[in-house]
């Protein structure tokens, strides 16, 4: 059974779906079967990895208009598939808040059918502590949350962690923290390493000892819908989410 991971910060910009996106792609380039699954309705997710909106997609899935299994695509990456989302995906959160029960669990139970055809599976969350990350939390068993090495950068991870303790003592209670990842990093400031030793202080054995660099070609690969390691596979960005995936992979074995 594939290792349900959430992506989630509740602050935007913070490298969230770029990590969901190459992380995912660098642990395929590994040889491991991963699925990736936008929730996002923004879509970000799904048109980084070169799908256009349109097509079934999350939205169906949720509301029960079509088997997840057909909603999911392949990428250019082999061993990567996705569950593409867009705007549409908006209207799945209202129609979820009007269930009487079980709205928790929708994506839990879509994911079950599904999970032992990966070794991974992300969940791209959006930006904020709706019902749809409430489903990715209760479908994931642990939550991967990107911290950007900049000013304020904990801004917000206090409701975040709440927001985990809470799932995890009402409605999952495998839930917990697969890591913390520092992103946007630059060496040079000051203030990146003030955050990195913040950041480390706080969380200890849960940051990752790989930390994303702030990369030029990190912020230009998406537009060509591609992920970084085949954008620019020589680029500080694609070292850094290689070896963030093989960190990944040497966390898992044996769980």
């Amino acid at each position: 059974m594939g290792k349900i991971i959430a992506v989630t910060h509740q602050k935007g910009g913070v490298g969230k779906t770029t990590t969901a996106i190459n992380l995912s792609a660098c642990l395929a380039e590994i040889g491991q079967r991963v699925l990736a699954a936008d929730m996002d309705p923004q879509g970000n997710l799904t048109s980084g990895l070169g799908q256009k909106a349109g097509g079934k997609s999350a939205y169906e899935a949720l509301t029960g208009q079509a088997e997840l299994a057909s909603c999911i695509v392949s990428t250019r990456v082999k061993g990567l598939d996705l569950l593409p989302a867009d705007i549409r995906l908006a209207g799945a959160e209202v129609e979820l808040a009007n269930m009487k029960s079980g709205r928790e669990y929708m994506l839990k139970n879509m994911l079950g059918g599904i999970s032992a055809r990966y070794d991974f599976i992300f969940i791209d969350c959006p930006p904020s502590l709706g019902l749809l990350t409430v489903n990715a939390l209760a479908a994931a068993s642990r939550v991967l949350v990107p911290i950007q090495c900049e000013y304020f950068a904990l801004e917000g991870v206090t409701s975040l962690m709440n927001t985990v303790s809470r799932v995890n003592r009402t409605i999952n209670p495998t839930l917990d923290i697969e890591g913390v990842l520092l992103t946007m990093l630059d060496g040079r400031t000051n203030l990146s390493l003030q955050v990195v030793d913040q950041v480390k202080r706080r969380f200890k054995s849960k940051v990752y000892a790989t930390a994303i660099p702030r990369n030029v070609r990190l912020g230009e690969a998406p537009s060509h819908g591609l992920p970084i390691h085949l954008y620019d596979g020589r680029s500080a960005g694609a070292e850094a989410y290689r070896a963030l995936a093989k960190e990944v992979l040497a966390r898992n074995q044996g769980r």
